[in-house]
């Protein structure tokens, strides 16, 4: 997919990185416990592997990647939303609303709890430590996403752009801003925003805002 080069210094480009590995090792550790509870849960509660079995995001550059989640859905949930026309209603209702679900019929119980405290991003830390991601970034976009997205809101695609020239993130912007139940078009000019005015403070900022968004279940990190 194509992109727009928005060149930053060096040293944000290597303090970012030195940020990311530091950050990731730590709450990796942190989060071990965690990661344990939460793979032990989906197991217990539902048949199909602990991570989420959905297909490659965009990532910097257009190039696709695996992001890693634990899987809060059924199994082959975003097949079978795609594919079995016994959902294609629900699918349909999917693209309308920015492909986002309020009330999705995929998720199990334990998905639900971890969707709504974050906890399924939690593996992301190994994709920040792969340098596929950033701890803050815009958001992982699907590559149908994109496409159906920027032909709904076609005054996007310059934004859209923007975005593409970095790593996306497992927070950012609009997940601490309180608005993470709006629309495409609003959601990737946010992104754009971020992208156009990063820099190592702004990313401390969302990083040190991105715990109580969790917390409140807003959908932040």
């Amino acid at each position: 997919m194509p992109y727009t080069i928005l060149k930053t210094s060096i040293f944000y480009e290597s303090t970012k990185r030195v940020i990311d590995i530091v950050f990731s090792i730590l709450l990796i550790i942190l989060f071990s416990p965690v990661i344990a509870l939460v793979a032990l849960a989906i197991k217990l509660e539902s048949a199909g592997p602990v991570m989420a079995d959905t297909p490659q995001r965009v990532g910097r550059d257009g190039e696709a990647f695996k992001m890693y989640k634990f899987r809060s859905m059924i199994q082959n949930a975003h097949t079978m939303l795609r594919e079995d026309p016994k959902y294609s209603n629900l699918f349909n209702v999917y693209k309308k609303g920015s492909y986002k679900l309020k009330d999705d019929p995929r998720i199990t119980r334990v998905g639900r709890f971890i969707r709504k405290h974050s906890l399924d991003e939690i593996p992301q830390f190994f994709n920040v430590l792969e340098g596929k991601m950033s701890i803050v970034g815009p958001r992982a976009y699907y590559p149908d996403e994109l496409e159906e997205q920027q032909k709904k809101y076609p005054h996007t695609r310059k934004a859209v752009k923007v975005v593409l020239s970095v790593k996306p993130g497992i927070t950012g912007f609009w997940q601490v801003s309180g608005r993470s139940e709006i629309n495409f078009d609003k959601r990737i000019e946010m992104d754009a925003y971020y992208v156009r005015k990063r820099s190592i403070l702004y990313d401390f900022w969302i990083i040190f805002q991105s715990p109580w968004a969790m917390i409140a279940g807003k959908g932040a990190l």
